[in-house]
């Protein structure tokens, strides 16, 4: 039985729209590919751009960020940090070599949850274009050893 591969992908979803309607998509039985693992946070804005490198750097595969819709942040202008801070980071990608297109942002409300049922496969389709990701993961046995042979967390 060969087994074909499937992308991972890390979803950072605010708390007050994406997340509510990821959750509308599940109590209302609205099928999406299960290739996604949510992060629920306050606001697309708060997201650290470090948070995505890491997950790049961690193995996944593709990451979503979404947010609320233009004009409708509960914290104002969250949203559009958000999605600024994402094209930075694209831009940043494409300069270390990783294809931007391993980060998508979008805007979903807490209605929409066949919106976003489309948009997560819309995602994983796009990240099976991809590939897998292979370039900026850092390798298991690279890890640097602490004293007396032990693992440092970091």
């Amino acid at each position: 039985m060969e087994k074909t591969w499937e992308p991972k992908i890390l979803a950072f979803l605010c708390n007050w729209c994406s997340y509510a309607g990821a959750d509308l998509a599940g109590t209302s039985r609205i099928q999406y590919p299960p290739n996604i693992r949510v992060i629920r946070v306050p606001c697309s804005g708060r997201i650290n751009p470090l948070f995505i490198l890491k997950a790049l750097q961690s193995g996944i595969d593709g990451v979503l960020v979404s947010g609320c819709h233009p004009g409708d942040c509960h914290y104002i202008s969250g949203n559009y940090i958000g999605r600024r801070k994402s094209a930075t980071l694209k831009r940043f990608l494409e300069y270390l070599g990783i294809e931007g297109e391993r980060v998508q942002f979008s805007w979903v409300s807490a209605a929409e949850g066949g919106k976003f049922s489309q948009v997560v496969g819309e995602v994983v389709q796009d990240i099976k274009k991809l590939g897998s990701a292979k370039r900026f993961v850092k390798k298991e046995n690279s890890r640097s050893l602490g004293v007396e042979g032990q693992e440092k967390t970091f």
